[in-house]
């Protein structure tokens, strides 16, 4: 069973060029499952049954796993044994009719339009430094992207005559979302007048560097938007997805079609952006309460 977790999971690596954490998660999950699986005797992978399956998952959750979790280890298992039939390796699949646990969804932290507008003006663009941070802000908030590949945005990835951004997602994926006219501004002043004293002789060819001229990490941008949550008096309120929550969320209370906002965040399944339709749901009650004379 471990041989085969490590063939679908180098078949992940090398033909659906996944992240290194889901690989990670990956193999953790069916590696866990792999282990649970021998202890029960199993002689083949042929002699694997639903109950089996449901044994497992009942095991997890036994053990405190959450809702979540559970449910993130049978989305591994589905694609697992899809791929052991894909390769004839079984010719039953015993996770098909498998629900996902039911899940309270933990609605994401967004920030009012207020409130965002007031963390970005605290990057003051009079600087090199400055105007790169006011550029990346800008840029989170307009395109929603997340943090690694807004430190991955190269030098020729802006169309600046269509406004947009070319963007490598998750599975390596390529995406195209439009940016407004106030990112598009903050990043050609940084461009043209504060990324030259940043570069010095490097030859780097990614959009954001650091003040050494070489790439920025995700370490960095945690950093440098930390410095403006605490300016902005936010604390604890922001974190790198705030952006992308929020950029989702303003969208569609906006008037935004759920699709639309799908493709721009990047997601393969629209259940995931549906998440979204939540937190807007939980605004109108709130204006609701506050402002009608029986709420």
């Amino acid at each position: 069973m471990h041989t085969l977790v490590d063939e679908y999971l180098n078949y992940l690596a090398v033909e659906k060029g996944v992240s290194l954490n889901t690989l990670e998660a990956y193999s953790r999950d069916l590696n866990r499952y792999a282990g649970f699986i021998e202890d029960r005797r199993r002689a083949s992978v042929t002699e694997i049954t639903s109950n089996d399956v449901v044994a497992f998952l009942g095991d997890l959750r036994n053990k405190g796993l959450t809702p979540n979790s559970v449910n993130r280890t049978l989305a591994a298992l589905r694609g697992f044994y899809k791929y052991l039939i894909r390769e004839k390796k079984i010719d039953y699949n015993p996770v098909a009719h498998i629900e996902l646990a039911k899940v309270w969804m933990r609605l994401p932290d967004t920030l009012t339009r207020a409130e965002m507008d007031h963390l970005i003006e605290q990057a003051s663009a009079d600087s090199p430094l400055g105007m790169r941070d006011r550029s990346m802000l800008e840029m989170m908030y307009a395109t929603g992207v997340r943090v690694s590949e807004l430190i991955s945005i190269t030098m020729n990835s802006i169309n600046w005559q269509v406004g947009f951004v070319i963007v490598i997602g998750k599975g390596n994926k390529e995406r195209i979302i439009p940016v407004g006219q106030s990112a598009l501004a903050f990043t050609s002043l940084y461009i043209n007048e504060g990324r030259p004293k940043l570069i010095k002789r490097s030859m780097a060819n990614v959009l954001f560097v650091n003040r050494s001229g070489r790439a920025l990490s995700r370490q960095g941008f945690w950093k440098i938007l930390k410095k403006y949550a605490t300016k902005a008096g936010l604390g604890n309120k922001v974190h790198p997805h705030t952006f992308r929550h929020s950029f989702a969320t303003h969208l569609l209370e906006g008037g935004a079609d759920l699709r639309s906002v799908q493709v721009m965040l990047g997601h393969s399944d629209i259940a995931t952006t549906q998440i979204y339709t939540h937190v807007t749901r939980e605004r109108l009650k709130d204006i609701h309460k506050k402002y009608h004379p029986r709420g």
